[in-house]
C-alpha cells in the first residue's frame, strides 16, 4: 500500500503535489485543507482520507472529521490536525495515545516536518510539514511511504521550494 501524506495546503494545490500523489493507493491530508477543491483534486487521482484543521470552514468540517482512526495495511492509524509533538502534545492527546497505542500518529498544524519514534506510547509520530504556500515555511514538504504487512517501509521526504502564486 503506497501512501502520500500531506498537510497544511491552505487551499493550494498544484502539479507538483498531484505528481507526487500519482501512483499512490491513498493520500492522507492532515488538516488545514483550506478549500474542498484541494481534496476534490486529490480524489481525482486516488482515494483520500482527511481531517479538518483550525483554518477550515464549516463545509470542510461537515465533509471531514476532526479525527480519523483507521487500519491501513495492518497498521493502526490515528490522524488529527492539532496533535502537538513529543513530548508536548495537545491537551488530551497523550492519555489517548497511551490507551489506543496506534502504530502511526499523524498530525499537521506546525508546518514543521517531523518523523519520530515515541517510546511513551510505542508508535511513530508523523508530521508531513506544509505543502501549501501560506505560512512561515520556506520549503514545502510531504511524506511518501509504503505499508506492507503492518510495517512502514521506504519512507521518503518530498520537498520543493515554496513559491507564492
Amino acid at each position: 500500500m503506497n501512501i502520500a501524506l500531506l498537510s497544511d495546503t491552505h487551499g493550494h494545490i498544484d502539479d507538483r503535489i498531484r505528481r507526487h500523489v500519482e501512483g499512490c493507493d491513498e493520500v492522507w491530508h492532515a488538516g488545514d485543507i483550506g478549500d474542498l477543491h484541494v481534496t476534490d483534486a486529490l480524489a481525482d487521482v486516488t482515494k483520500v482520507r482527511a481531517v479538518y484543521g483550525n483554518i477550515d470552514d464549516q463545509l470542510t468540517r461537515r465533509t471531514w472529521p476532526e479525527h480519523q482512526r483507521f487500519k491501513a495495511g495492518g497498521m493502526k492509524v490515528w490522524m488529527t490536525h492539532i496533535g502537538g509533538r513529543p513530548p508536548k502534545y495537545a491537551r488530551g492527546i497523550l492519555p489517548q495515545l497511551r490507551v489506543e497505542r496506534p502504530d502511526l500518529f499523524i498530525c499537521g498544524h506546525s508546518h514543521i516536518l517531523l518523523v519520530q519514534r515515541v517510546e511513551t506510547w510505542g508508535g511513530l509520530h508523523l508530521n508531513p510539514g506544509a505543502a501549501g504556500i501560506s505560512g512561515f515555511h520556506k520549503v514545502c514538504t510531504m511524506l511518501k511511504f509504503r505499508i506492507d504487512q503492518g510495517q512502514l517501509q521506504d519512507l521518503r521526504v518530498i520537498e520543493w521550494a515554496r513559491k507564492r502564486s
